[in-house]
Parts: structure tokens; C-alpha cells; sequence
């Protein structure tokens, strides 16, 4: 099954002191086992980083640090490249739904989901993503109904 991970899901599933850590966690460590086939968008890669290095954590997460964490997911969580036509359906997907700022990256995560025909998006937040369209709200659970 091809699960794809939003990026709230594997922040969580790094941070041993997030309040979702130890679900995200389990879902992190199926797709290492190959219990699933863990995706995620190429975008995500550039917003774990923004993440990882400007959390409020103390000691702050290094450049360096967050490269290297950001590295060891690749051997199981494969990256799904974003072209022009994807990132072109997005654009008209936020622009139909009159939607502004920074929910364009969820519909990018969200394109990478439609482009691999994912079960499922991982997501703690669903409704970023349930309010895109049908096909999307199909696949992402929303945490306790799944």
C-alpha cells in the first residue's frame, strides 16, 4: 500500500517530545520495515528542513543536523518528483477553491499523492488537505476516524 507522508507526520515522528510522537512513529517505522510503501512530495524535503532548523527546540536543530536526519528517511521513504503539469494543477486547484498563501504546499503534497495513486496521506492536518477536492478527502483520514 503507497502511503504518503505529509510533513506534520514526519516532524512528529522525529520529535520524541512531540505530543502525536509515538503514532506518527509506528506509521514512520512500517514504512521502514515495508509494512507500507512510505512516499512523500520533493517539496516536503525543502519544508523538513525550514522545519527542522528553525524549531523553538533547544538545543536548535543544526543545518547540518537536519540534513542528516532528513537523509536517513530516504532509504524507505521514496521522494516523488513535482513537475510543471503538477505544480500547474495545483495552482488551478487553489485558484478554484479561491484559496491564498500557504495552503499551496499542501496541494502540492497533495498532487504527489494523486500522482502515485496513494492509499493514503499521513497528515495531522487533515483539513488542510480535506478541503482540496474529493479525491484527496477520499485518502486522508481524519485522526480518530481511520
Amino acid at each position: 500500500m503507497k502511503v504518503l507522508f505529509d510533513t506534520s507526520v514526519i516532524i512528529a515522528a522525529s520529535l520524541p517530545k512531540h505530543p502525536n510522537h509515538a503514532p506518527c512513529f509506528v506509521q514512520l517505522q512500517a514504512a521502514k520495515l515495508s509494512q507500507i510503501q512510505g512516499c512523500l512530495s520533493t517539496h516536503s524535503l525543502a519544508e523538513l528542513y525550514s522545519v527542522m532548523t528553525r524549531m523553538p527546540s533547544q538545543p536548535r536543530m543544526s543545518p547540518q543536523e537536519a540534513r542528516t536526519l532528513i537523509e536517513s528517511y530516504l532509504p524507505y521513504l521514496k521522494a516523488i518528483p513535482l513537475g510543471t503539469a503538477d505544480y500547474q494543477a495545483a495552482l488551478a486547484q487553489m485558484a478554484t477553491l479561491n484559496l491564498p498563501g500557504g495552503g499551496i504546499f499542501d496541494a502540492l503534497i497533495a498532487q504527489a499523492a494523486l500522482k502515485i495513486s496513494a492509499a493514503k496521506i499521513l497528515t495531522l492536518n487533515s483539513n488542510h488537505f480535506t478541503r482540496l477536492n474529493a479525491a484527496i478527502a477520499q485518502i486522508t483520514p481524519v485522526p480518530g476516524e481511520d
